[in-house]
């Protein structure tokens, strides 16, 4: 098995153990422009759901917090709407990232 190949594969799949520090690695260790191109994907699908999750907490703290909201039931449900929304970003990275790393394996 070519070594290209798992490094760009555990690129993705490190998502399970060292989701932003290993990519990066790769990126800055290896030399191979295939590896830095997988490594750099990798690292970007990794930090979607953690800039999300950003986002989302600025919004809350600031919706909770703000004097033109009077109404905390139509902010709950807005809360839980987007929480939903991040469940199924953050579940279609993972699935992206196995999926990614199946086909660099197999090819």
């Amino acid at each position: 098995m070519d070594q290209n190949k798992i490094l760009s594969a555990l690129s993705y799949i490190s998502l399970f153990f060292a989701p932003f520090l290993f990519p990066l690695i790769v990126y800055f260790v290896v030399n191979d422009s295939q590896v830095k191109y997988h490594a750099k994907r990798a690292f970007l699908s990794h930090l979607i759901p953690g800039v999300l999750l950003i986002l989302l907490s600025i919004f809350g703290v600031f919706g909770m917090f703000s004097i033109y909201n009077y109404d905390m039931n139509g902010f709950a449900f807005t809360m839980f709407g987007l929480m939903g929304v991040y469940l199924i970003i953050s579940i279609a990275c993972i699935i992206w990232n196995i999926i990614q790393a199946i086909r660099i394996m197999r090819n």
